[in-house]
């Protein structure tokens, strides 16, 4: 209807009832002006009867007397005040109009409210209807009554499409933890607390509760940014864009986005935001991104999820040529949880101090300026969120000689201390623990002190129970422990050249340093038992969780840069396997791509994965000049090597999928041919980018230069090692030589490209599991920095679903049983196959997928080992068998004592009640040590206390007992 014209006021006093109040349609309260209604009444008539209507006498005497009529009505009803809803209000207009026989008027008027009610509803407007008791405080301080229509409206779309949801439910449960006057975030807050307490019984109760959080994230943000007081989901259709220009003015007016955003065409990309995307979030990812990720002024978050996306994505894309088509690529790709980029990229893409990279390796060489050098850029790099791998095998050992002062060193162990207390110091910006891993070449005269370092007795200045360790092993000692043979300790200071050298090459030097101790050439060694030693390794790792063992020998010779230096530890997370030297800092960029939205229709889809694996190589590539360097040699290596690190996510997922048992040959022959694609696919896509881009400068004379990919390389470790002592399949099903013969001719843009990171956060923001992981439990409550979130295994719901197994004593048998399907016996044996927990696989399984995987990889992968009811047999078993099916590296070893503790909790109403609560049914994890032992090295009995006779012959400490949530959360989160 035309709002143009506006009558003079009645001549009546229809303004004189100060006492009424009107809510209106948004939940505001305002004053009761009569007025507004002879402008409503008088509009009618304009649109039956022309412009002239106003004019009219008889008109305006029956608007005067409607209005009247209208409020004296009013005033009868309440006669010492009270409050309407506006749509009483219009009620009343129509009615009047009716009954004056004005049928006309009436028609046109309730054909203007039918218009505008359709207008506001695919906004997600609704009709108020103030709750008779509830009260609700506005933030700034007002109180108004709880609008119930909103509370329904809002409920209703956050359940929209999700079946087995039931909105009204959690309507009626959250009101009954409402108290008149409560706060408006505490009415969001009420919603969301009831919404997740489903989420055990129904998993789609997740996305619910997430879309619940929008509605908070939105008004915070949007009042922010000025845009609107709060918006529904469907109103963020045409919000997006208006909040997406106003945050990157606010963001670069308070210095935190990079000013160059601003000269991007921000109606191109906002018209590109799609706010449908906000409801793929599960409740834990969002709460995760709200609480960790989003940009915030003041602790207030002013960032969104779809905005952040964008900001990423042009943070990427800005020395594209095309920024704005680059942009929305890379936007496409990450909204849609198709590849998610790292967590220092998701911070700081776009920022004024774009630090991108994940994870940083160094080589401390044997100096005291050089090793506080080394210390501070530990210090340097960690405050900009990256994850440290630091290479101490050069410092000379206990008792070594030192020619400047005439004296004897103290060793590695006490510069450890140090770098621990630093790594505490500098907690990463203040957003997380810093963190570093310390690592060791078998061979050095110190590796028995720092074996202990995470001991929780003795010397605690020779203790470091706040950083990681971990062991890197030459083959020649596995090759020793299988035979039974002795093992000689040097000090790098006598024997500096075994650091750089490996394979055959190290065999033969070492054995002759090994003669020079026989013949009194070098007194400073120690001689011992290669198995002995293997044990106290194990033994170590069992107790404390550290060090970790990791492989010299396959991370050189199958490095594509084997030409251009040695590889001489792996990184924070054990993926990472680049040169350093003293001149050159590695870095790692890293990114995952989630398989399991790769699978279509029950199978990998091969043409999908393709598309995202070459855009995410391109969005990988592009941190390297976009990156922010904090010390020139991780921007001298960077810049000539080009290494990237794309892994993968949701493996588990895709088996689920696909209806695969994780503990199935089928699974590892989906382990190989997925990561034969990805591997195919990001090779191709480095290779093409040397076309556009140029090669990287350290082409040349690379395992790539000479038509050797990672596939190949496998046979030099077969050469060097001895056939005796490896055991790798290294079939294939994708055209090998045409990529061969493509690479060869082209070259390639980086010096590596593919390293699989274990991925903890970034698959929580997804909502699958992470990395190459088994499922943890099936039901449990897991623990992070942002909270505590139940987490059910949704797929497995759903099949027994299918069979009519879902009902509450299902969720109570789970719950006793710590999320294990072993144990129900009316559950089939093809689902407990399906759903076997990490604990539940053996751990062959684990390993065998993890070779075929490192068949294709040209670094490593972040591969936990769980082993339950560990013995020192298993132990020894599964670490030996790593290595001898080629694997690079191994991560945190998880073990799981013999026996089982007394189940809590089965359903006493207590929220999230799922977990045990301690004792030798809590995983042993590489993480600190808590103060008091576990019973799974203490108590455990049976096969769990054979370990301590095999490996020590005395009993262990063991290792802290984490809650079954926080399993993956142990580390640094930069490669996650």
């Amino acid at each position: 209807m035309d709002t143009s014209i506006s009558p003079g006021k009645a001549s009546v006093d229809i303004t004189a009832p100060q006492r009424l109040r009107v809510i209106k349609r948004g939940g505001e309260v305002a004053a009761f002006d009569g007025s507004k209604i002879s402008v409503a009444i008088t509009k009618a008539f304009i649109a039956t009867e022309g412009d002239n209507a106003a004019a009219s006498s008889r008109i305006r005497e029956f608007v005067s007397e409607a209005t009247q009529s209208i409020v004296d009505t009013f005033l009868r009803r309440m006669p010492d005040g009270g409050t309407l809803h506006i749509e009483d209000i219009q009620d009343q207009v129509e009615l009047a109009l009716m009954r004056a026989g004005e049928q006309k008027v009436a028609r046109a008027y309730v054909l203007y409210r039918e218009e505008h009610a359709r207008a506001r509803q695919p906004q997600g407007a609704d009709i108020a209807k103030p709750h008779p008791s509830l009260n609700v405080t506005q933030a700034d301080g007002t109180v108004r009554p709880l609008d119930l229509g909103r509370v329904e409206t809002l409920v209703a779309d956050a359940c929209e499409g999700l079946a087995n949801v039931e909105p009204q439910k959690i309507v009626d449960a959250s009101l009954k933890n409402l108290y008149d006057g409560v706060p408006i975030d505490g009415v969001a807050t009420a919603l969301m607390m009831t919404a997740r307490t489903l989420v055990e019984k129904e998993p789609n109760y997740t996305y619910a509760t997430a879309r619940l959080l929008q509605d908070n994230l939105r008004r915070e943000a949007l009042s922010f940014l000025g845009i609107a007081d709060e918006a529904t989901y469907q109103e963020m259709a045409t919000l997006y864009a208006p909040a997406f220009k106003a945050y990157i003015d606010k963001g670069i007016e308070f210095e935190q986005l990079d000013e160059r955003l601003r000269e991007f065409d921000l109606d191109r990309l906002g018209a590109a935001l799609d706010h449908t995307r906000d409801n793929q979030f599960t409740y834990l990812g969002l709460q995760t991104l709200y609480d960790r990720y989003f940009l915030h002024h003041d602790d207030v978050r002013y960032e969104l999820p779809q905005v952040m996306f964008m900001r990423v994505a042009m943070g990427l894309a800005l020395n594209e040529d095309d920024p704005e088509a680059r942009a929305i690529e890379f936007y496409e790709l990450l909204s849609s949880f198709d590849y998610m980029a790292s967590t220092p990229t998701l911070f700081n893409a776009g920022t004024q101090r774009s630090q991108l990279s994940s994870c940083y390796l160094t080589t401390v060489p044997d100096q005291l300026d050089g090793i506080y050098s080394a210390i501070r850029d530990n210090a340097l790099l960690s405050k900009w969120a990256g994850g440290l791998g630091n290479d101490w095998t050069p410092v000379r050992a206990l008792g070594s000689y030192i020619k400047g002062t005439n004296g004897k060193s103290q060793g590695v162990v006490p510069f450890l201390k140090v770098v621990n207390d630093t790594a505490v110091a500098v907690n990463q910006g203040g957003k997380r623990k810093g963190a570093v891993c310390a690592y060791l070449e078998t061979w050095h005269l110190d590796v028995e002190e720092f074996l202990e370092l995470r001991k929780n007795t003795g010397d605690d200045r020779r203790r470091t129970h706040d950083m990681n360790t971990a062991n890197w092993v030459p083959d020649l000692f596995m090759k020793r422990v299988f035979d039974d043979e002795e093992w000689t300790l040097f000090s790098p200071s006598t024997c500096p050249d075994l650091h750089d050298l490996y394979g055959a090459a190290f065999e033969k030097r070492y054995a002759e340093y090994e003669e020079m101790t026989r013949n009194g050439q070098l007194k400073l060694f120690k001689r011992v038992k290669a198995k002995d030693l293997w044990r106290k390794m194990l033994s170590m790792l069992f107790e404390t969780g550290h060090p970790w063992i990791t492989f010299k020998d396959p991370c050189n010779l199958r490095s594509p840069q084997n030409h251009a230096g040695v590889v001489h530890s792996s990184n924070l997370c054990t993926e990472i396997t680049l040169n350093t030297s003293a001149d050159e800092i590695a870095v790692c960029n890293l990114g995952s791509v989630n398989l399991a939205q790769h699978i279509v229709d029950g199978q990998l889809d091969g043409d999908k994965l393709k598309k995202t694996v070459k855009t995410a190589v391109r969005m990988l590539d592009n941190v390297i000049d976009i990156n922010y360097y904090a010390v020139p040699q991780a921007r001298n290596s960077n810049f000539k090597h080009r290494p990237v690190g794309l892994g993968l996510m949701g493996f588990q997922d895709a088996l689920y999928q696909l209806g695969i048992a994780y503990a199935s040959d089928d699974a590892v022959t989906f382990a190989d041919t997925s990561m034969e694609l990805i591997s195919y696919h990001a090779i191709e896509a480095s290779s093409d980018l040397a076309t556009e881009r140029g090669r990287y400068q350290s082409f040349e004379g690379s395992l790539w230069s000479k038509g050797v990919l990672p596939i190949d390389s496998i046979a030099k470790l077969a050469e060097e090692r001895g056939a005796d002592y490896i055991e790798v399949d290294t079939s294939t099903t994708q055209d090998w030589a045409r990529l061969r013969d493509k690479v060869t001719r082209q070259g390639m843009r980086n010096s590596n490209v593919m390293a699989i990171a274990p991925t903890a956060t970034i698959s929580n923001i997804c909502g699958v599991t992470q990395s190459i992981e088994p499922t943890y439990q099936n039901l449990f409550v897991k623990s992070n920095l942002s909270g505590e979130f139940t987490v059910v295994n949704a797929y497995m719901v759903n099949d027994l679903k299918a069979r009519g197994l879902w009902d509450e004593v299902m969720i109570n048998d789970l719950k006793y049983y710590d999320g294990s399907v072993q144990p129900i016996d009316r559950i089939p044996d093809d689902l407990k196959a399906r759903y076997a927990s990490a604990f539940e696989v053996e751990p062959k399984w684990l390993v065998e997928a993890a070779a075929r995987r490192q068949k294709w990889i040209d670094q490593a992968q972040s591969l936990n080992l769980y082993i339950a009811g560990v013995s020192g047999k298993k132990l020894d078993v599964t670490y030996r068998m790593a290595w001898f099916r080629g694997l690079k590296t191994t991560y945190y070893l998880r073990a799981l004592g013999a026996t089982s503790v007394e189940k809590s909790t089965v359903d006493r109403g207590k929220l999230n009640a799922v977990g045990n609560t301690g004792g030798s049914a809590s995983p042993q994890p590489a993480a600190a040590p808590s103060p008091s032992p576990s019973p799974a090295a203490s108590d455990a009995g049976g096969e769990a206390r054979g370990i301590d006779d095999f490996l020590t012959g005395k009993s262990g400490s063991g290792s802290r007992a984490p809650s079954a949530g926080d399993i993956d959360e142990l580390g640094c989160e930069a490669c996650q």
